[in-house]
């Protein structure tokens, strides 16, 4: 199986988040990916899904994603159902940080209990 096969998912991953400037290439059973990811949790996921496909060192597979705007970890949409600790859970893994979350939007929200669709948040770098 070729190292672009093999990697099938990153690539589809990367073009599902829209990476800027993307170039693949592979060279003797290494594959070369390159591109600019719009925040620090996009390059983070991206690494995540090469990771769980190659281990934590692949020694086949090249990446250099670099990041457009790293003020921030990421600029979230809110879906119906949300909650800021719901959101704080899925960026951060603990819920209880919710109040940055609120904190970085104080322009927006006036109360860390009352969010609504189609906001869109951003979450800090913590």
């Amino acid at each position: 199986m070729s190292a672009k096969a093999k990697y099938q998912a990153v690539l589809d991953l990367g073009q599902e988040l829209n990476i800027k400037d993307g170039d693949v290439s592979e060279d003797g059973g290494v594959l070369k990916i390159k591109g600019v990811a719009a925040t620090p949790y996009e390059k983070n996921i991206m690494w995540d899904k090469i990771k769980e496909i190659g281990g934590q060192s692949p020694s086949d597979i090249k990446a250099n994603i670099s990041v457009e705007d790293d003020s921030v970890y990421h600029r979230h949409t809110v879906k119906s159902g949300e909650s800021l600790s719901l959101i704080a859970k899925h960026y951060y893994g603990d819920a209880m940080k919710y109040n940055k979350i609120f904190e970085a939007n104080t322009d927006q929200l006036k109360n860390p209990d009352l969010i609504h669709p189609d906001q869109v948040l951003v979450i800090p770098n913590i």
